[in-house]
């Protein structure tokens, strides 16, 4: 392995800008998804390297639970510990599917279950009658529900189990936007049996407002005081090229 550069103090204070640019970006994403249902807030660190040089800026997710909220409604799905639902995304890349906690649900104009944004929820097959793909509830359903471990019952038959998967601890999800992630390489089928789905909850978003609020000013304040640091710095080389170099 190569030596690293050490880097000079110009290229500490750049280094610190681009990091506390990350982080604000990250903290208005915070803000921006305080009221959207099983969003989880992130943060940006900044990681050390072993050569020396200047530190390589990183995320991650913070995957506690929001607060719970009784709606009553029928479509409002929450899951009470670990878990996500699996929900056909609109991109490419691992079959378009994407993971989410969001419960906010609705039927769209095919009778699927869908999320905020249009994404179908999807099925598993099971020995009751689950099928995988997306859910269709039929047209002349009266009551619907769904069970803690995922079944979906229209008035008292099952037609369809919720698809719900899990997460190692530690793993990385990217964020796609809401409350979307991207499903990683380690994801894995949530049994029935562990599953605790809530119907008639959300979750609401895990992200406090005031701590975002006083991370944000935080940033802003180191953000000014790095740009005062970097001006004094450059004023230093010049008065080191103009007037040192000078014969006396």
């Amino acid at each position: 392995m190569g030596t690293g550069i050490r880097p000079t103090g110009l290229d500490n204070a750049a280094a610190a800008l681009r990091y506390l640019e990350r982080r604000q970006e990250v903290v208005a994403n915070n803000l921006a998804n305080i009221n959207t249902d099983g969003f989880k807030g992130e943060r940006a660190f900044a990681r050390l390297l072993s050569d020396g040089s200047t530190p390589v800026v990183e995320t991650a997710t913070n995957f506690r639970a929001g607060p719970m909220t009784n709606t009553g409604a029928p479509l409002d799905l929450a899951i009470a510990r670990d878990g996500f639902f699996v929900a056909q995304g609109t991109t490419l890349g691992t079959a378009g599917e994407r993971l989410t906690r969001g419960g906010s649900l609705h039927l769209d104009d095919q009778s699927r279950i869908v999320d905020q944004a249009g994404h179908p929820l999807l099925g598993e097959a099971d020995d009751a009658g689950g099928v995988e793909g997306p859910i269709v509830v039929p047209h002349a359903t009266k009551a619907l529900t769904v069970k803690e471990n995922g079944a979906v019952l229209a008035d008292g038959k099952q037609i369809a189990r919720l698809r719900m998967e899990s997460v190692p601890t530690g793993a990385r999800l990217q964020h796609e936007g809401g409350g979307l992630f991207i499903p990683g390489a380690t994801r894995q089928r949530l049994a029935p049996a562990d599953r605790s789905v809530r119907q008639g909850s959300r979750e609401e978003s895990n992200v406090g407002s005031i701590d975002s609020l006083v991370d944000m000013i935080a940033v802003q304040r180191a953000y000014a005081s790095v740009q005062k640091t970097l001006s004094t710095i450059d004023s230093a080389r010049g008065i080191a090229v103009t007037e040192l170099g000078k014969p006396s």
